[in-house]
């Protein structure tokens, strides 16, 4: 009868919660067979109720910190709503069993063994805890009878924890009148006479006599002993505690053994177990997160983004990580404010739908500002903190070069911030450093190998490459992979012919061919061109070389696209660092392995916004020469995360034209992902300058065009919003213009440019004062956001990569800048033609243009058309897979200014705040 009702209520559960499932968990230690035997019962009957069971065995070498940890990972997992400790724990380590007890989350302890529960029941919070399977069997049982417990005297023999004391208990506070009786108690007859209600638990054969029982009283015999029976196969046989035969014949009602008492017991487990999901869903909607959300204390005039950060007190991010569903065991804590997320967590959500992805982008940026991150921030809190959606972004880790250069920090200002702001800007996880440390050991390389080629024979190279130790040469794995390369199937070094260990040991680079460059995250002007091996022990092997900022190595890139740790390990070893002098490709996996350096950086890292919304902070390559958006990893487990009703709010690089085209051409082709919808910020000012208003300078007050409504300049300028929603459109994605108010903006204009952008074609178009506001700022943008998404999305790329190089770079200049055609200069006509054949030219193309205009031409603003754009070179980012023709010339090393940013960054060492970010 209970499992029949607790099948109808897991049915009703699941017509409720589609795709939800009461869980239960049963974690056992060893392999006794009476221990397995138990456990197939409990399977059987959660598998016959429609619960999901799992089964977790450890070794019997498990430690009691093995057990610990376990345990901790599985009282995490929101899909187990019940979770037994299988007793007795059969380890060779010695294990404390009230300790590993006591580590089962009370609300999960469906066994009812843990001292929270105990003590709730010893004190008649029934309601409140859960009651050992045992005793609420036979409470079961008792009620089943139809005779009142209230008022009855109860006798229980027996006095453990599992059964005789929470019995006792559990008969108190259903009123009746108890007496414990032990193996010490010399009344025990007379004792067990006056029971109207016996429950006997003292684990010995038959020790309780038929005539000792009061007449009519119900009898409930726990006990499970084995006495000899010559009758039997086995030469023995089950009886109980009490000797039914002759107990029969007084008790009104009595419990059989075996088939009594063990079978309400297994049902009871599982009735807790529905219980804990009933509850469980009391508390949680299935695919909605239980999450606190921060209060903003709005003020006015808003005050600096570094005060506002540092005002606001972060959740703990162990409790952020819980409250998006990552387990224990999943999270990697880097003090209280931010953790690394392990890629384990897409094996277990592999089954759960994605949620909806917006990306969000801009017109085309001018030095006024359009506040991409701060919308992606605002949108964000707006979803979550105000209208209750799971909802993730993910954005992209800033350079320390311009924080201390010329911007200061960077996520989004005002009360739209990832936070703390000082952490997300100054080293984070070590990611970058990480990304340095590889890049310059590959730099390193190259040049080392340049000059153990230049000054030894094959045979010393040979003897030094491949050494012999303890008498035994072998090739490493890298060197396998070289050899395979080479079409060289052999693998004992002794076997290589003369000709075959030539073209091992050499590279033979063509150090005119190098594009590899050392990097740091510094802005160091100095460092962009400069002469490398002046010392006298490098034998006159110089060269000129150069440095980059770590965020444009193409491991930053690579890192960004890559969809797991071995796509990142094959990646990081197609990466082509030069030529050799016969013109083939020498890649980083003829040098050295790289992932090793990079295996903890290809984690995301777990953050929170002012507001308490989640935020993956990961990877940051440069909008220009790479593809400027935040890593495919965090994006795929963030839109696990969210389930199929929330959203991932990602934000592309620069302008529309540079950053949205790659997110869809490179990164969604690379992802599988497919976007919902593009919300396109724009601000009037901005949008003034495209109309021809005059050039800004920093540090000098804004012209009055800027300051006083102007409707004609606005509406020049609209051009470009036009353009940029053109441009979205052209992908089959909904578009949404998010016009981000200053207080300089007035009603007329705010209103001129919502309603050019629906011309324009735009799903909707929504004011937004979000800086100022937090999230309440953005809640009608989060609206039509949320209708957009609703909408068909028919996603579809610009172009096939099967096409020749020129025809995609063409593609490119046409439809997305406006241009009436390309021109490619010399060396970039040479390099279609190289790339094509060595195997690249079905790569994506990844222009690195200026992000200032839609043309080639930063000082042309607006929507310019009929240009001709001009290819000076293409260069390839094999490893991250795509070309990046350049158009005009890439700095790929910033300076400082005459006044850096650094002059206002400082410790409090009395507080240990960090003061002057922003």
């Amino acid at each position: 009868q209970v499992r029949e009702r607790l099948k109808s209520q897991v049915i009703e559960m699941k017509e409720k919660f589609p795709g939800f499932r009461p869980g239960l968990a049963i974690l056992q230690v060893g392999n006794r067979d009476d221990s397995n035997l138990y456990i197939n019962m409990k399977l059987k009957a959660a598998a016959e109720i429609g619960i999901s069971a799992n089964h977790i065995k450890l070794p019997n070498t498990a430690t009691e910190a093995d057990v610990l940890k376990c345990i901790a990972s599985l009282n995490g997992d929101p899909a187990v709503h019940g979770f037994i400790v299988q007793l007795p724990l059969d380890s060779d380590k010695p294990i404390n069993t009230e300790k590993i007890t006591n580590a089962v989350a009370p609300e999960k302890d469906v066994d009812g063994l843990s001292s929270i529960n105990a003590g709730k029941l010893s004190r008649g919070d029934l309601g409140d805890c859960f009651i050992p399977c045992t005793p609420k069997g036979c409470m079961e049982l008792i009620r089943q009878t139809g005779i009142q417990v209230a008022g009855k005297r109860a006798v229980v023999v027996g006095r453990s924890k599992i059964v005789g004391a929470p019995m006792h208990d559990l008969l108190l506070w259903n009123h009746a009148t108890v007496t414990t009786c032990h193996s010490k108690t010399s009344t025990l007859p007379e004792e067990v006479g006056k029971a109207d209600i016996l429950v006997v638990a003292a684990g010995k054969a038959e020790m309780v006599k038929g005539e000792w029982i009061k007449p009519g009283a119900i009898v409930i015999d726990c006990g499970i002993n084995h006495v000899p029976d010559s009758t039997k196969a086995s030469g023995k046989r089950v009886v109980g505690d009490v000797a039914y035969s002759t107990a029969k014949e007084k008790a009104s009602y009595i419990t059989p053994v075996p088939g009594g008492v063990g079978p309400m017991t297994v049902a009871m487990l599982m009735q807790s177990t529905v219980e804990s999901a009933q509850r469980f869903l009391e508390k949680f909607q299935p695919g909605k997160w239980n999450i606190h959300y921060n209060q903003l204390t709005l003020k006015m005039p808003v005050p600096s983004d570094i005060e506002i950060s540092q005002s606001c007190i972060p959740k703990p991010i162990d409790q952020v990580a819980k409250e998006v569903g990552l387990l224990l065991d999943e999270v990697e804590l880097y003090g209280q404010t931010k953790a690394k997320v392990h890629l384990s967590v897409l094996k277990r959500l592999k089954n759960q739908p994605d949620g909806k992805y917006v990306v969000v982008t801009g017109i085309t940026p001018t030095p006024l500002g359009e506040g991409k991150s701060t919308t992606t921030v605002g949108l964000v809190q707006a979803l979550g903190a105000h209208l209750h959606q799971n909802v993730f972004a993910c954005v992209r880790q800033p350079s320390q070069g311009p924080t201390f250069g010329i911007k200061g920090g960077a996520a989004g200002g005002g009360y739209c911030q990832v936070i703390p702001m000082e952490e997300f800007n100054l080293h984070l996880t070590g990611d970058i450093h990480a990304i340095t440390a590889a890049n310059n050991l590959v730099a390193a390389a190259i040049d080392a190998r340049i000059f153990h080629e230049l000054t030894q024979t094959d045979q010393a190279l040979y003897t030094r490459l491949v050494p012999s130790v303890n008498g035994v040469r072998k090739f490493s794995d890298i060197q396998i992979r070289r050899l395979q390369k080479l079409g060289i199937n052999k693998t004992d070094p002794m076997t290589l012919t003369k000709e075959e260990v030539s073209l091992f040991v050499r590279l033979d680079i063509d150090p005119g061919s190098i594009t590899w460059q050392r990097v740091l995250d510094t802005n160091d002007r100095f460092l962009r061109k400069i002469t490398i091996g002046q010392s006298p022990t490098e034998e006159g092997f110089s060269r000129t070389a150069q440095f980059d900022i770590t965020v444009s190595s193409e491991i930053m890139a690579v890192l960004a696209l890559s969809d797991g740790l071995d796509d990142m390990k094959k990646r990081l070893g197609r990466m082509v660092v030069a030529s050799s002098k016969r013109g083939e490709p020498v890649t980083t996996d003829d040098l050295c392995a790289l992932a090793v350096l990079m295996k903890d950086a290809v984690k995301p890292n777990l953050m929170q916004t002012l507001e308490g919304t989640p935020v993956f902070v990961h990877a940051g390559p440069f909008a220009n020469i790479a593809h400027g958006n935040s890593s495919v990893l965090a994006d795929k487990i963030a839109l696990k995360l969210v389930g199929k009703e929330g959203f991932v709010v990602t934000e592309a690089g620069f302008g529309a034209d540079i950053g949205m085209e790659k997110f869809f051409n490179i990164k969604c082709r690379c992802s599988g992902l497919r976007p919902h919808v593009v919300v396109l910020v724009a601000t009037v000012r901005a949008l003034k300058m495209h109309g021809g208003g005059p050039a800004v300078t920093a540090g000098v007050p804004l012209p009055k065009e800027y300051m006083e409504e102007n409707l004609q300049l606005l509406a020049k300028g609209c051009s470009n919003l036009n353009k940029q929603i053109q441009n979205a459109r052209m992908f089959g994605v909904p578009v949404v213009v998010a016009v981000n108010a200053f207080k300089t903006d007035t009603k007329a204009e705010l209103a001129l440019v919502v309603k050019l952008a629906k011309e324009a074609g735009a799903f909707d178009a929504v004011e937004c004062t979000h800086w100022a506001e937090g999230g309440k700022g953005a809640i009608a943008l989060a609206q039509a956001v949320q209708r957009a998404s609703q909408t068909p999305s028919n996603f579809r790329f610009l172009y096939n990569v099967e096409l020749p190089v020129i025809d995609k770079i063409r593609l490119i200049a046409q439809k997305i800048y406006g241009a009436s055609d390309i021109e490619l200069l010399p060396e970039a006509q040479e390099k279609v033609a190289l790339y094509t054949k060595q195997g690249f030219g079905n790569l994506p193309v990844c222009m690195a243009k200026t992000h200032l205009s839609l043309s080639h031409d930063p000082e042309q603003k607006g929507a310019p058309t009929g240009f001709v754009l001009p290819i000076r070179d293409i260069r390839a980012s094999v490893g991250a897979g795509f070309l990046y023709p350049l158009v005009g010339t890439m700095s790929t090393m910033p300076g400082l200014p005459t006044r850096p940013c650094f002059y206002d960054i400082d410790l409090d060492t009395a507080s240990g705040e960090v003061n002057g970010l922003f």
